[in-house]
């Protein structure tokens, strides 16, 4: 309570990746708050170089064990962009699916085992398996169906193994999609129960404006195509023009990349979603957040829990729609074919943690020559440190030193971060 702190922490817990806080006050006054990103290098940009079109998304989905789905799409529309393949719309329906299997996952997984600890004293999920059995009893049954969901579509629930360019190289069962559709369906009631424990949850009420940026599209939530919207000038970039959005730049203490398009940083995510585009979130999400009180916009960032919660109910009743779509028709095998030509495609998808940009470039011989990937972590870092440079003054002196640090570990934590995904590096010299 004197003003004066040393707070490090050394590789936060509950994050994927490791990421160190330093935040040191003397008698009031800030001196320094950084997020220190130490995560080693990654080199998938370099790893296909070489490739054929037809094996790189297998490649790039191993970038990440989380949205391993969210790689392989995005990576599956720039490589398609480049050759110039147009998926049918039964490919797009079942990659809508498949992508929104993976936000049932890994919101799931996020919310229930990584965030709600923070919200009732617990340092981890296993502590809650005592005090709260049946929280944690549907946090795993929900998961399981999210797994399965992904894995009726992509033929295993990570790293799926049937979407190729243009289509699917084994179509999705009829009769597990069925009992998919029962579960998901069944499992209404165990989110709802989520809705009503979240209700009970203590957010902090620190805000700071930032800018929010997301897919958009005109005729639906936007998770799978849209155009790059701000939410600060309301202007609209085609995914092509990705790099004129995400800027990126170095600093000393991060491995990962920063990104700022019209302000000094940016948020991407369930917030910036749900901020951008709440208006097309199924009715059913829209009353949970109501009934939650959350309204838009909205400049907490803590409350992206909430909105992660709020998409997990967008996804389940929209899934519902889609899969009763593709239930109502016979599902037909895809034949693609595509020129060997010198080109270049970008494609960018939604996943948990915000937009994902992936870039690739082929000769003439059809083999990749560039490619490029930004990560969703790797344009939150900036934000995430600016949120807590705003937030540790206003703290000061308020709470103490373990409550200070627990509110900033809990911000980290909130942003849902990837740190591993976001460390990359392409160039590469072999000696």
């Amino acid at each position: 309570m004197s003003g004066t702190h040393r707070i490090h922490i050394e590789h936060v817990s509950r994050v994927e990746g490791h990421g160190n806080l330093r935040i040191n006050t003397r008698e009031g006054v800030v001196e320094e708050v950084r997020l220190e990103i130490v995560e080693a290098n990654r080199f998938f940009e370099s790893f296909v170089l070489g490739m054929p079109p037809e094996d790189i998304a297998q490649t790039v989905s191993r970038i990440c064990g989380i949205c391993c789905v969210g790689h392989q799409l995005a990576a599956l529309k720039a490589v398609e962009a480049a050759v110039g393949i147009v998926p049918d719309a039964q490919t797009v329906v079942l990659r809508k699916l498949l992508n929104e299997s993976q936000f049932l996952q890994s919101h799931a997984l996020h919310l229930y085992f990584l965030a709600v600890p923070d919200y009732v004293g617990a340092k981890s999920v296993l502590p809650l398996a005592q005090s709260q059995p049946e929280l944690v009893r549907r946090a795993l049954k929900l998961k399981k169906l999210a797994n399965d969901f992904t894995a009726v579509i992509g033929g295993r629930t990570l790293h799926p193994m049937t979407p190729t360019l243009g289509g699917f190289r084994k179509l999705p069962d009829r009769d597990a999609l069925i009992d998919i559709r029962h579960r998901l369906a069944a499992s209404i009631p165990e989110t709802e129960a989520m809705v009503e424990f979240v209700g009970t949850l203590d957010i902090p009420p620190l805000e700071r404006e930032t800018e929010y940026v997301s897919l958009r599209h005109p005729d639906e939530y936007a998770l799978y195509d849209g155009v790059i919207y701000s939410s600060v000038t309301g202007e609209q970039k085609e995914v092509a023009e990705y790099r004129s959005v995400t800027n990126e730049f170095t600093v000393p203490h991060s491995t990962a990349k920063w990104a700022r398009w019209n302000r000094d940083s940016y948020m991407v995510g369930a917030l910036a979603r749900v901020n951008n585009n709440y208006a097309q979130l199924h009715p059913a999400a829209q009353e949970v957040a109501e009934r939650l009180g959350f309204s838009v916009p909205c400049y907490n960032p803590y409350q992206n829990n909430i909105a992660q919660l709020i998409e997990m109910v967008h996804c389940t009743h929209h899934c519902l729609t889609l899969l009763d779509e593709i239930l109502s028709c016979e599902l037909t095998k895809e034949e693609v074919r595509y020129d060997t030509t010198a080109g270049r495609g970008a494609g960018a998808v939604e996943v948990p943690r915000g937009v994902l940009f992936h870039e690739y470039s082929f000769d003439e011989t059809g083999m990749c020559i560039g490619a490029d990937a930004v990560i969703p972590t790797s344009q939150n870092v900036s934000n995430i440190e600016k949120d807590m440079q705003a937030f540790v003054p206003q703290l000061l002196g308020q709470v103490d030193e373990s409550t200070l640090a627990h509110r900033m570990e809990m911000l980290l934590r909130a942003y849902d971060p990837c740190i591993s995904c976001s460390v990359h590096l392409l160039d590469v010299e072999f000696v």
